[in-house]
């Protein structure tokens, strides 16, 4: 994963009803209609939120005869997470004393 995908998946996680869409699908797959149940907001809203989540590869949907289903793409979770865990901290202690305002 480069920077511009983790910045896109970042963008797509900057609402908190996506990132509540992502924890009730870490259960496995779920309909339209089951997640609708987990907010306050229209079926139009929860079809923007999933398109977002859709495009920038963390949810993949399927079609059985009307309803939508949506699962969790494993592979670009797992992705962002490697890239996400590449960031360190490496301040020492002094630098940190300093920043905290601490001499």
């Amino acid at each position: 994963m480069n920077a511009m995908d983790a910045a896109v998946i970042c963008k797509a996680l900057g609402d908190a009803h996506r990132i509540q869409i992502v924890e009730l699908l870490v259960d496995g797959e779920l309909c339209g209609c089951k997640l609708l149940d987990h907010f306050q907001i229209t079926q139009p809203t929860l079809s923007h939120h999933m398109k977002v989540l859709s495009e920038c590869g963390l949810v993949v949907s399927r079609k059985e005869w009307k309803n939508t289903y949506y699962s969790l793409n494993c592979e670009t979770l797992m992705a962002f997470r490697a890239y996400i865990d590449h960031l360190n901290c490496t301040c020492k202690e002094d630098k940190t004393d300093e920043i905290k305002g601490r001499n």
